[in-house]
């Protein structure tokens, strides 16, 4: 197996500086990076794991910690911090956590004595777990958050859900829809319920008064789409169009429009949110709210591993399909 020393020797630098571009060090001149790295690449050379954690205290691993129901939002995080991990020479572990409770903590500490990580990231809801965060705190454990919205003194992601909400109001009401059902994510996940405030400001905008009674909680899951979208449209008089505030809830109201024989979108328009791969295959292709999830898990880990101080800004899109179209004549 090639050495630092092969890799010093061919790029003719010392071995000092082969050890800074390993440790992804500051104060290396690009020119002298690029060699490095073309020597290391040339040679095959993989550094010895034991030996950076030894040398620079570190052991080249970063947890993931989760707690939401939506495994296409969970999978484009942790695809996009997992690549990045790789690029830096990190490893990603993966633990889900309970929400409440003193579990979590024990979590916590097992994960920190066993693998003693650099840095935790959270998403919602854990990214406003003001417990957690304080936990993390006290340990000493770096921490980034994608969309938390409690102060804590950690580096955090803002994500425009407000916006997005409004978006959707915008696009449903520009179709003519008047009464339009929304299930709601569940109360804890702060987060998401921006895009119910953001819904609401695009409503008032264009004076219509919500009516409470089509406002109806979700657990962020297919079963809960089903109850919550077959409770709006067995109402006398049902909404014509829904936003769920994900596509999983989303795709369970579509099953129930189907199985009362209604028609998407001559019937009924419905709008989900998150672009996730079953959205594009269901029918009609569901029309829904793209996030940009693994620029932010590969974010999350700049921030972490790689010492980015600056909060990107990301931007959310409506993408439309066939799932929404103009209200019903008459409605």
């Amino acid at each position: 197996m090639p050495s630092i020393h092969d890799v010093a020797a061919l790029a003719r630098v010392s071995i000092k500086t082969v050890s800074r571009v390993v440790n992804q060090a500051p104060n290396v001149s690009e020119e002298l990076r690029e060699r490095v790295t073309a020597a290391i690449r040339q040679l095959g050379y993989r550094p010895n794991q034991s030996a950076r954690r030894l040398a620079g205290g570190r052991s080249f691993m970063i947890a993931f910690l989760y707690n939401n129901p939506a495994p296409s939002y969970n999978g484009g995080i942790q695809s996009g911090a997992a690549n990045r991990c790789r690029d830096l020479g990190y490893h990603l572990v993966v633990e889900p956590m309970p929400l409440t409770g003193e579990e979590r903590f024990a979590i916590l500490d097992r994960l920190v004595a066993a693998l003693r990580p650099d840095g935790v990231f959270l998403v919602p809801p854990l990214s406003d777990d003001a417990q957690l965060l304080q936990r993390l705190s006290e340990l000493k454990l770096p921490c980034a958050r994608i969309a938390g919205s409690v102060m804590a003194e950690s580096f955090n992601i803002p994500t425009p859900e407000r916006a997005a909400g409004r978006m959707i109001a915008d696009h449903l009401i520009g179709l003519g829809h008047r009464r339009i059902g929304v299930i709601t994510p569940p109360a804890s996940h702060k987060a998401a319920m921006q895009r119910v405030e953001g819904f609401r400001d695009g409503m008032a905008a264009a004076n219509l008064p919500p009516e409470e009674s089509l406002f109806v909680e979700g657990a962020f899951d297919f079963e809960s789409g089903i109850k919550a979208g077959g409770h709006l449209l067995s109402r006398g008089e049902r909404p014509t169009a829904i936003f769920a505030t994900n596509d999983d809830m989303a795709l369970g109201t579509l099953t129930v429009a189907h199985r009362l024989k209604l028609r998407v979108p001559e019937d009924l328009s419905v709008v989900g949110f998150d672009d996730t791969p079953a959205g594009l295959t269901a029918w009609p292709p569901l029309t829904t709210v793209s996030q940009p999830l693994e620029a932010m898990g590969s974010a999350v880990i700049d921030a972490l591993a790689g010492g980015s101080a600056d909060a990107p800004h990301f931007t959310f899109r409506l993408v439309q399909r066939d799932s929404s179209g103009p209200a019903p004549a008459g409605a």
